[in-house]
This record gives C-alpha cells, structure tokens and sequence, in this order.
C-alpha cells in the first residue's frame, strides 16, 4: 500500500515534473472516491426504506422527507399493488433475462463489426423489485372514454448486468429510478377486453443515478459522470418523455393513431416582465455584499429557454417573451428557476412552480410571484393561454412578431427511396462510375435515411431508420408559425452514411388553408429523387386563439403557484408567507406626458429603474423568443392594467418625441454615477445627428458588400463626443457581431485607443457569408471601455445596430 501511495510521486520527481502534476492527480482521485461514497450511501439509505418504511418514514419527518401521498390527499397509498410486484418480480427477471439473450444481444452485435464479440456473461434482476409510492387519478377535466392515471415510481435495483466486448468488461450493479409515469387507459370499451390501448410516458425527465462496474467505472470519474448520465436521459426522454409516448393496442385492428399522436392541448404565452428584492449573491472578498447579474430559466416539460442577463441589479427588468407547447393538462407545469450568472459557476436565486390548470382556466394571468427556496424575492410574470382553433379568421399576422399558428407535422413513411443520388441525378453515366468505385457494396445497399424538417428558422429532426428503401418513422413535429400565408414546409430526406440527399419537397402552408379543417393527409411528390419516390405525412394547422375570461369564475392569480413533492430540503429555504407587493397609490403614479424635462421631474429614488437596460454579454434567444416590449408600447398600455398590475417602482415614463427609438440610460443626470449601466442607441435610418440629443456619442462606419470576395467589408472609421465612465478617462475599443451569431469565434474587435473621447480606427474587418444570407442580417456594434482589472467603471460606451435588409450594400454607405 505504501508503495501504491508514494509510487507516482517517486515517478514525477524521477521523470523532473511538477509537483501541480502529483495534486491534481490527487484531487481527482479524492472526487472520485466521494463520488462513489456518495452513491453508495444514497444506495444504502434507500434500501433502508425498503425494508423498514414505518422507521425510515418517522426518522425523515424533520427532514420532510416523505412521500407524495403524505403531501397530497389526492395521491392514494397502494400497497396492494406493492405486493403484487413483489410476488412477480422473480418471473419478470426470468422473462428480462431471456430477451436479453435472445433479442437484445443479436441487436447489438448487428450494429457494428466492433460489436460482434457482445456476450451477455451475467443477467440478474435482483431481490429489489419497483415501488409504486402513490398514484392520482383523474376524475375531472377529461374525456368520460379515458381513464388517466399517474405512478409515482421508485426503483432501488440490485441488479448486475455484465457482458464481454472484445475481452473488456462493462456492467451495471445497481440502479435508481425515480419519476412520475402517466399512465392512459382509452378509449373505453363496451366489450371485452374494454380498454381500447395503453398509452406511457413520464411526465418530465426521470431522475436517473448506475452504478457502475468493471471498464464502465471510468464513467463515474467526476466530469465524466455527468456527462453520461445525462446521456441516458437524454435517450429515455427521446423515446419515453413527452412529447415521446408509448401505446400498445389491446383489441385487434385499433387504429392508435390518434393516440399515439394526439393534438396538444394549447399554447402556454410566457411574458417574463420583472423582478424584484432579489438575493444578493456576489460578494467582494467574502465579506462585502454587492448586486448579482440574474438570468431566468424556463422550463415546460423537456422544452427550456434562458432569458438574457441583466448585470448587477436585484430589481431587474427583462420584457421578453416565451412560447410553450403544452401536451398535457393536468400534468405540465411551468417551471421558473433564478440564478446569478458567474464565471464558474451560476448561484441559485430562488423559484417558481405554477399549475398550467389554473392558466388555462383564467385565460390570462397578470401576477407578481412570490419566489420559493430563497429569503426574500418576487417575480412578475404574465401569462396567456392560447386556445388551439380551425378558424382561417384567426390567423391574421402579428404586428409584434408573436407566433399566430401551430403546424403540428405527423411525419409517417416514405417510399421507393433511391439507394443514392446516382440514381437520379447521373443516370447511365454515373452508374458507370459507381462501377469502378472502391465503395462498391457502401453505394449499392440500403439507405439509412433520417428527415430534416424546416419551418421558418427552425429546423427539428426525425430518427434513422436503418437499411430501407421504405423507411417508417412515425413521429410527431410542432412549430410555431408566424404567417401561415406566406411561410412554408421544407422537407429534406437524407442518407446518415454518405450525407447526400435523397429528396426533397416543399409545402406551402396556404395549401392547408383551402381545407377546411386546415388538414392535409396524403402523399408528396419528392423532388431532386426517383419519379415514384413519395413521403407519407399529415399537417395539421391550427389558429392560436386568446379566449375571452369568464367573468363569474373567481381567478387563481398567485395561488396557481404550488409547491411540489421536495425530495431534499436544501438549506436556507424560504418558509415565510409572502404578502403581495404594495400597491401605489393613485397619487404617487406620474402622469403621462410626452414633455422630455418630466424626466427630472421623476422621483430620484427611482430614477434609476424607470426605463431598461440592457447587457451586451447577454446571451443569445432562442428562436421561439420573440424580442422583448418596448418601453412605448409599455406606456400605452399602462392605462389598460388593473392596478394590482402596477408597482410602486415600475413608473411610467414619458416618450422622448425627437428620439423615439432610444433607449436612455436610467437619467441623463445619473450618467456618471452607475458605472454599471448599459446604454443601447438604436436607430434603422441611422440618421442620428452629433447636437443636444444625443449624449452618448457617435460613431463613424463603412459598410458595402464586395461581390468578387463574397464578403461583408465593415470599415471603423473613429468615434467622437464619447461620453467618460470616470475620471480617470476612457481606452475605448469597438466590438461587432454579425446577428444572430454571438459565438466568441465570430467576434471582431478593434485595437484600444488609450485615454481619448474622440478614438480613430480606421480599421477593416470581413464577413465571409452570401448576400442574401447577409441582407438576413443584424450589424451589432459596440463601443467598449477597456477597464482595469476588478474595476467598478462602466464597460460599455454606447451600442448600435443596422437592419441591413434595408440598406444597399452592393452601393454601400458612410455614416456617422
């Protein structure tokens, strides 16, 4: 043992290396070991529950560890059910360990050469079979035919799985699984066997730990283990995870199509507006509290979006939109979680979980949230239900850019696929070439064809059906259409071996207009492929619709928050009742007025939060979300809030009518003085003028497009009349993106001009991209301050971006 100790430190002196080498050698192996303490300790706790519940169940009451039908009353305790599955358990393995043997091995092995040598050594199901810790069914809100059932399932395996792969051993020695399965029984029958199918899926992703054995230890190295458990969730959530769904037929000649793929049940409109009294997370040297940079996550299912960052305050203002599918109610709820971007890692700030039910019943939902797990926080969000509708009269184009419509694409098969582009595209004479091709055997089997379907700026793909000319992929795509008369379906099949394109179509959405259901069921011609090839697919349209509330129904509002089951109480926790906001007085609320000087005639307190900023370092929207409110927008409809929708900080401010797409830092007066500010000058017509209006100062570029290069040419000219972030002076430099790639690769910045409020550049920089790819295109452009190290000075100077879809590049300009 001494010499496994002292060995590799001999070794790295002996061979003149760093002692850092020995540490972090040492480190790993130290995170390893409390990995696989942890696990085992997890295990060993869990197994205590099973074999005495009564005692584990008393000894978890201060630590709330209990389970969901404790919580819950809706949620009943079948134990009857749990001795079931004890008694079965043991035919179960028998009948698992047979299918292994006999189906999954010759699969495997089928899969590549490297696989051949697969032998399954050792299959033992174990002693431990599942728990079913309660179930909740549902009597209300749903189809009379259909019986819908959630299982809140435990397992605790002691299951070893071993098998041989080329003399190396890999395997499995235990498992925990624990997730909600949602069970439907429909449609109801009035003959036997009286359930139609069985419908399974979880609900969200299960909570998945394996311990290791043999080669496959590896995979619990710190790093490594993370990885690879998310791995795996990833491929359950792709087949068992909503949207994904299981059904089985249980009477003959069911068509389960429907069930398989049911139409969703609405659209969840998420506008995340504000919060405020965040948690101060950041620290200077451990004892001096400062702001936190809060970002939001949003999740519905396995669908997540990440709002931008908003740099050190705790009363942020975001104003963006989000859109969710929502497959499911009861059962999807939308998740709203806080953190504190940091360069390691990001601080939790609090969260927030709301039932979808409650949503949808309200129509619309207009709240400040009390934020749980943190000391103190609210959340102001708003929330709209969108109705799914065949009505053509709803889909009229948004003038915000916000999603009108659904296409729902129930993608089926294809047939008479070409086994490559020869085929079709060369004829005669490129099969003459195949015939002295060293590929051969690649080019003459079966293609392993996969669809890409493309919807505006989205673009989702299908599975891999292996080795067929008639591949079946039956599965279900949604997108957000923004004007179904002008927009389309592209739809690419593509071969996974050779990358090449076996056909390809395109559906105008305005087709599915001229039905009335605005339904399309049939088969595609496939361009650019064989004469009879086809795809098989159905498209569904369907109008987003905002329904009017009933007014006799008395609304959720806050309490559609709901605490879920908490598995592990983490410190710290918020246990207070939260009041609501306090509410302005009419007084107190400043009257509109499109006068520029009723900006100092603002409180002062509040002037610093009257209008938004935003953070170059955010990162980037997906493409769901729509660009967030503007501030005039804000202001006219203010009047139509309910007063419990206004807040005591969120004052209204008046429009700047010779600047009216500026947005100002917090007041002209305060501009030396937050050093955190972020100041965005936007304009599409660029013809901003150097005078009294413009405090931030100017910047002078070039921008043409050179055909002979393919490239966008933008030439920094210089900056003048910047505006100083201290005393000291400014080192400005210039930062240029070419929307909507953020990507650090990507980004083009100038050299620093050290201590000038006036800077020359005079530097050229080159995009590589097409011109029609570029008139697509955003310049975003920033004037940095090039500041020390742990400095309190303001980064950035001024920003702007040009829509160049209006502008000719091909001509080019030179503007300030």
């Amino acid at each position: 043992r001494a010499l496994l100790w002292f060995g590799p430190v001999y070794l790295a002196g002996y061979l003149g290396l760093s002692g850092s080498w020995v540490l972090l050698g040492l480190a790993l192996w130290l995170c390893w070991g409390h990995n696989r303490r942890w696990k085992r300790d997890r295990l060993a706790a869990a197994f205590a529950l099973l074999e005495d519940e009564r005692e584990a169940v008393c000894r978890g009451l201060a630590a709330r560890q209990l389970p969901a039908w404790v919580h819950f009353p809706d949620v009943e305790r079948v134990e009857w059910l749990n001795k079931v599955l004890v008694q079965a358990w043991p035919y179960f393995g028998t009948i698992m360990e047979k299918t292994f043997k006999e189906v999954v091995e010759p699969k495997i092995r089928a899969k590549n050469v490297h696989l051949k040598t697969c032998t399954f050594t050792k299959i033992h199901f174990g002693e431990k079979c599942p728990r079913i810790n309660g179930i909740k069914a549902y009597t209300k809100e749903i189809d009379r035919r259909q019986v819908i059932l959630d299982l809140q399932i435990c397992y605790i395996g002691d299951c070893e799985i071993h098998m041989d792969i080329s003399k190396f051993n890999l395997g499995v020695k235990g498992v925990q699984l624990y997730g909600t399965l949602r069970v439907i029984l429909e449609p109801l029958l009035t003959d036997a066997p009286f359930i139609g199918a069985v419908t399974l899926f979880f609900l969200q992703k299960p909570h998945l730990e394996i311990n290791w054995a043999g080669m496959s230890n590896l995979l619990d190295v710190p790093g490594i283990n993370v990885m690879s458990d998310s791995l795996i969730q990833d491929f359950i959530a792709a087949r068992l995870v909503l949207p994904n769904r299981i059904t089985v037929p249980l009477k003959k000649n069911m068509n389960i199509a429907h069930l398989r793929f049911p139409i969703p049940r609405g659209v969840i409109r998420v506008h995340l507006l504000e919060a405020e009294n965040l948690v101060q997370k950041d620290s200077f040297l451990g004892a001096i509290r400062g702001k936190s940079d809060p970002y939001a996550l949003l999740r519905v299912g396995t669908v997540q979006y990440r709002s931008k960052t908003v740099s050190r305050d705790l009363n942020p203002i975001w104003n963006e939109t989000f859109e969710f599918v929502v497959h499911e109610v009861p059962g999807q709820d939308l998740e709203v979680d806080l953190y504190d971007e940091d360069p390691d890692k990001d601080d939790f700030m609090g969260s927030l979980l709301i039932s979808l039910v409650d949503v949808m019943n309200d129509r619309t939902v207009d709240e400040w949230f009390p934020l749980s797990k943190t000391t103190s926080g609210h959340l102001h969000l708003k929330l709209e239900w969108l109705s799914l509708v065949n009505d053509q009269e709803k889909l009229h184009e948004d003038k915000k850019g916000l999603s009108t419509a659904i296409l729902i694409v129930y993608l089926d098969s294809a047939f008479n696929l070409p086994k490559n582009h020869f085929e079709y595209s060369n004829g005669e004479c490129g099969a003459k070439k195949i015939k002295n091709n060293k590929y051969l055997k690649k080019t003459e089997r079966e293609p392993s064809s996969f669809v890409l379907l493309t919807v505006g700026n989205k673009t989702q793909k299908s599975k891999t059906c292996n080795f067929s000319k008639d591949p079946t992929w039956g599965q279900a795509f949604t997108f957000f259409v923004h004007s179904a008369h002008s927009q389309s379906l592209h739809v690419e099949i593509k071969d996974k071996d050779r990358d090449t394109a076996l056909g390809t179509s395109v559906i105008c959405l305005s087709h599915l207009l001229k039905d009335p259901n605005m339904t399309v069921d049939q088969r595609f011609q496939l361009d650019h492929s064989s004469s009879d090839s086809f795809i098989k697919m159905k498209l569904v349209l369907r109008a987003l619709n905002v329904e009017e509330p009933d007014p006799q129904r008395v609304k959720a509002g806050v309490s559609a928050s709901k605490q879920g089951p908490v598995r592990v109480v983490e410190k710290g926790g918020n246990q207070q009742k939260f009041a609501s906001p306090p509410k302005p007085e009419a007084s107190k609320v400043p009257s509109l007025s499109k006068d520029s000087a009723a900006l100092d005639s603002l409180p002062k307190k509040d002037s610093r939060e009257d209008l938004d900023t935003n953070d170059s370092s955010a990162a980037p929207v997906p493409s769901e979300t729509v660009a967030g409110l503007n501030e005039t927008e804000r202001e006219q409809n203010a009047e139509h809030q309910p007063p419990s929708a206004l807040h005591s900080r969120a004052a209204v401010v008046p429009t700047l009518p010779v600047i009216q797409e500026l947005r100002l830092a917090p007041s002209v007066t305060s501009l030396g003085s937050l050093p955190s500010s972020c100041f965005e000058l936007s304009s599409s017509n660029l013809e901003l003028q150097n005078g009294t209006e413009m405090p931030l100062g100017e910047i002078q570029l070039t921008v043409r497009y050179a055909s002979i290069r393919q490239s966008l040419v933008v030439l920094v000219n210089g900056c003048r009349n910047l505006v100083p972030s201290s005393n000291r002076g400014v080192d400005p430099y210039v930062r240029i993106y070419l929307l909507p790639d953020r990507r650090w690769t990507s980004r083009k910045k100038t050299s620093v001009k050290k201590k000038t409020l006036n800077p020359q550049y005079d530097e050229k920089f080159e995009f590589f991209e097409s011109l029609e790819d570029v008139k697509k295109r955003t310049l975003d452009i920033a004037v940095k301050n090039s500041r020390p190290f742990i400095s309190q000075e303001r980064k950035e100077l001024g920003k702007v971006r040009i829509d160049l879809s209006q502008e000719d590049l091909i001509k080019g300009f030179a503007q300030w």
